[in-house]
C-alpha cells in the first residue's frame, strides 16, 4: 500500500517506489531505502511527518503516495 495511506503511529517497511527513475532516486537520496522501516510521527493538511533511520522528515502526500510499504 502507499505510505500516504498510513496513519499517525503506524510503522511500515518500504518495499518499493512508483514513478520515473529520477523520482525514485530523489526519494532514495532523502533516505527512503527499500527494506528500511518508516514510522508516521504525525500528519497535517499538506503532508506527513515521518521518522526514517532516526531522522524526522516532512513529506507531502504526493511523494508519500509514491512509496510502497507493508506492515
Amino acid at each position: 500500500m502507499p505510505l500516504s495511506m498510513m496513519e499517525q503511529g503506524d510503522t511500515g517497511k518500504i518495499v518499493g517506489f512508483c514513478g520515473q527513475k529520477e523520482m525514485r532516486q530523489h526519494l532514495q537520496d532523502m533516505g527512503f531505502i527499500r527494506g528500511d522501516r518508516v514510522y508516521v510521527v504525525g500528519e497535517n493538511h499538506g503532508g506527513m511527518i515521518l521518522m526514517v533511520k532516526g531522522v524526522k522528515i516532512a513529506l507531502n502526500r504526493a511523494l508519500a503516495h509514491r512509496i510502497m510499504v507493508t506492515n
